[in-house]
């Protein structure tokens, strides 16, 4: 298989790829594999196999011509059995316009239709995380035992990549985007060849947002950095709280904000229907700040001053998926980022302050006060990333 990185298996990963003393495992997957590896222990491989991510290295035409077929070529070694590669995340190659790859798990390796039982499975072929599993029907019926006892769901974790952005205004924007990089269970501080992977990609792309093309994808990520996506009546209603707390001094009775906030909605000539609607909304922004102060989102004399967080953070996936899904060059997508990050410095004062402003906008926008799984990965996020020591959150100053 003849890559633009070079002839499979033959990956580029910088600095000490070739392995030694000079190679780190770009994260825990690929030190676990190596470890186990070392050691010949087949059993870890397999545990380490069935709850990883493993991707497959095909051209992108490919894939817009046929979006729901995966070809997957071959290889040999130089000793010349014939092998499939895979690779763990960690160890997928630098981005390239005109080569994609799709996620896989070991459950669909070992119900693929292998054509020889005496074809391997060749794991981050040509990298110091390589290995090499017979795949004969006997084998791959291990493999999906394993899968069964050691898949773990994939949403709602707290991941790292040792070679990605971990300093720096890029890493601080990629941080402002770390609640839905915890709920897809990606690694933070990536921006690389994939997301979820290219077909995925689009696929959602397409479905949440009506992105099909370039231009599309660069409207929307302008909407989300202007903060032009997200409805304007919250904000609206918390300007008014802070315009109240700035007169009086101190936050404002819920019924004195509820009657300013619908006096001014008035003055500018709303319906009165939708001034109901903005009465109503304060009631529900006083009942979910409640929630949050029990849940550990605010402090206890907290509040939320604007929702702005909730489009910059989204910017700022939607620059990783839009690189995933080739609808930009990793420097436009570095580039979002960047700007997210630095909107977000200006608009809030803490990593907290932000956790919350995002939290509120997404409830506000599919919770409909159900506290359902929309407001539960925002606590999951919320509380991986101000409690956990290798947050970025609790690495990267705010100010």
């Amino acid at each position: 298989m003849n890559t633009p990185w070079g002839t499979a298996p033959s990956y580029p990963h910088g600095p000490g790829a070739g392995g030694g003393p000079g190679w780190v495992p770009p994260s825990e997957t690929e030190q676990l594999l190596y470890e186990a590896t070392a050691r010949g222990d087949v059993e870890a491989q397999l545990r380490v196999l069935a709850g990883a991510e493993l991707y497959i290295g095909v051209p992108k035409a490919e894939v817009d011509a046929e979006p729901d077929m995966v070809v997957w070529r071959s290889y040999r070694e130089p000793t010349g059995e014939s092998c499939l590669p895979v690779l763990t995340r960690g160890m997928l190659p630098p981005w390239h316009p005109e080569w994609v790859f799709h996620r896989v798990s070991l459950k669909w390796i070992a119900t693929f239709d292998w054509a020889d039982p005496r074809q391997l499975l060749a794991v981050n072929a040509g990298t110091p995380a390589r290995l090499l599993l017979p795949a004969t029907p006997q084998h791959r019926a291990i493999w999906l035992r394993y899968y069964a006892e050691n898949d773990q769901p994939t949403g709602d974790r707290l991941l790292a990549l040792r070679h990605g952005a971990l300093h720096g205004p890029l890493a601080y924007g990629l941080a402002c985007g770390a609640h839905l990089a915890v709920q897809n269970g990606v690694p933070w501080n990536e921006v690389g060849t994939v997301f979820h992977d290219y077909a995925k990609e689009r696929e959602l792309l397409r479905e949440h947002w009506g992105i099909t093309e370039r231009a599309g994808w660069q409207r929307q990520l302008n909407a989300l950095l202007d903060a032009r996506n997200s409805p304007v009546e919250p904000d609206f209603v918390l300007r008014v709280r802070e315009q109240l707390r700035s007169g009086l001094g101190e936050t404002p009775p819920a019924e004195l904000w509820r009657e300013t906030a619908a006096g001014h909605a008035q003055d500018i000539g709303a319906r009165p229907s939708a001034v109901r609607e903005i009465e109503e909304l304060v009631r529900r922004i006083i009942r979910y700040e409640s929630r949050f102060r029990a849940d550990g989102l605010l402090s206890p004399d907290g509040r939320i001053t604007t929702l702005v967080a909730y489009d910059y953070g989204r910017a700022v996936n939607l620059a990783r998926w839009g690189l995933s899904a080739r609808f930009c060059d990793p420097y436009e997508a570095e580039q979002a980022i960047v700007y997210a990050g630095a909107l977000s410095k200006s608009a809030y004062h803490s990593w907290e302050d932000f956790s919350a402003g995002f939290a509120l906008g997404r409830v506000l926008r599919f919770d409909e006060e159900e506290y359902g799984h929309f407001y539960e990965h925002n606590v999951v996020a919320h509380r991986l990333l101000t409690e956990n020591e290798g947050s970025p959150w609790r690495n990267i100053p705010w100010r």
